[in-house]
């Protein structure tokens, strides 16, 4: 990851969990430079700030975020959970006492093999997609699908050299890395295409609707109209929900 996609690969983040287009100011500029100075990892930087929008989202303000700022002190602590999870649970001093805690890796909900099995068939399956679509024609979907590809090895890498691997954490890795793709296919899928899947999944809906709340049913709406997407798209599920 060279220091041009590192500053590009956060800007894009922010900008899409925000939901609106807003430059980052010298100071946003200076606190990404800060964080490669620290070598925080670009998938660490990426899912704190993830985590912090979905923070913000669960209680919603008047207010919007308006600078990287807001994720600052979720990034670095993200870091710091990382760097610890690379050298151990705990220092030599209390190696004896760490010892009969339980690992880490005893309360994974899966094993690590199959974790990364699972990791590597969503990675292999994503470069197929984007190889067959660069044949046809390379457009901005294609350079997601790379983007998110690399990302995902990352993870990959960083979850295979852990000493205490967390579940929760990769799944925060994964969920932010299938919302940027399904954000990059309702944006590349075309009109009669959507409208087509839209019709359909309200067909689908039609006989439940009615015992819904709007908010329920908006939500079901929206998830299966994506599943229909990635569908079409061809698109693997990351989440470890779907191991």
């Amino acid at each position: 990851m060279n220091h041009f996609n590192y500053f590009t690969e956060i800007e894009a983040a922010f900008i899409r969990r925000r939901a609106k287009h807003l430059l980052l100011s010298p100071m946003d500029w200076a606190l990404i430079e800060s964080w490669k100075e620290m070598q925080v990892p670009l998938h660490v930087a990426l899912r704190g700030i993830e985590k912090a929008f979905d923070s913000w989202e669960s209680k919603p303000r008047k207010r919007s975020i308006k600078s990287l700022l807001y994720c600052q002190e979720e990034v670095e602590a993200q870091f710091a959970e990382w760097r610890e999870a690379r050298v151990g649970a705990g220092d030599e001093s209390s190696e004896d006492a760490s010892a009969s805690e339980p690992a880490k890796t005893e309360v994974m909900p899966f094993s690590r093999t199959a974790i990364l099995e699972h990791l590597q068939r969503g990675r292999d399956r994503l470069l197929e997609v984007c190889a067959a679509r660069k044949q046809a024609k390379a457009d901005d979907f294609t350079d997601t699908l790379e983007r998110a590809a690399g990302l995902l090895s990352a993870v990959q890498e960083d979850f295979a050299e852990s000493t205490a691997p967390d579940a929760q954490k990769l799944e925060q890795s994964l969920s932010g890395l299938e919302r940027m793709i399904s954000d990059a296919i309702c944006a590349v899928a075309g009109s009669d295409q959507m409208a087509t899947i839209e019709g359909e999944v309200k067909e689908q809906l039609r006989p439940y609707r009615k015992h819904m709340e709007p908010a329920a049913y908006q939500t079901t709406f929206a998830n299966l109209k994506l599943k229909r997407l990635r569908e079409q798209f061809g698109i693997p599920r990351l989440s470890l929900f779907y191991l």
